[in-house]
C-alpha cells in the first residue's frame, strides 16, 4: 500500500469529515478548523503544512509527521510582511513549552512591510502521555 493509499484509507475510516484534494501525486487535506493549518504528503514522501515542508527517506517517518501535523502538540508560527506570508516555522509543545523546530521561507518578500506573526493550530489529535495519538474529544 502507498502512503498516498494509507492517508486515504486513514481518512475514511477515521477522520471522514476532513476535506482534502487529491491531485498529482499529493493529498491536501484542507484547515480543520478556523485558526488551523492544511497539511499535505506528496509520494516523494514531501509533508508540507502551509508553506512549511520537510522530505522524509521513510514512508513511517512521513505518517508520523502528517499525523502530528494534527495533533495539540503541533503549531505552526507564520511570519506574514503586509498580507503575504513569507516565513513558516514548525514548533512542538515540550514540557509546556513551545520550541522551534524548523523554519521553511521565501527567498523574495516585502521586506518593507511591518512584519507580524500568526499561530495555526489545528488540535484534531491528542497526545497520551505515551506518545499515541488519539480523536481530540
Amino acid at each position: 500500500m502507498s502512503v498516498l493509499d494509507t492517508i486515504r484509507d486513514r481518512l475514511k475510516t477515521k477522520h471522514p469529515t476532513l476535506r482534502y484534494t487529491e491531485s498529482n501525486g499529493s493529498i491536501v487535506v484542507h484547515a480543520p478548523m478556523p485558526g488551523g493549518f492544511e497539511v499535505s504528503i506528496n509520494e516523494g514522501l514531501v509533508v508540507g503544512y502551509d508553506g512549511w515542508h520537510e522530505q522524509f527517506d521513510a514512508e513511517d517517518k512521513a505518517l508520523d509527521c502528517f499525523a502530528f501535523g494534527f495533533s495539540d502538540q503541533c503549531r505552526l508560527k507564520v511570519t506574514l510582511r503586509g498580507k503575504l506570508a513569507y516565513k513558516w516555522t514548525l514548533e512542538s509543545l515540550v514540557d509546556g513549552t513551545w520550541d522551534e523546530e524548523s523554519t521553511t521561507g521565501l527567498l523574495f518578500f516585502p521586506f518593507w512591510r511591518a512584519a507580524r506573526i500568526e499561530y495555526r493550530q489545528n488540535n484534531l489529535l491528542t497526545v497520551s502521555p505515551y506518545g499515541v495519538l488519539s480523536d481530540a474529544e
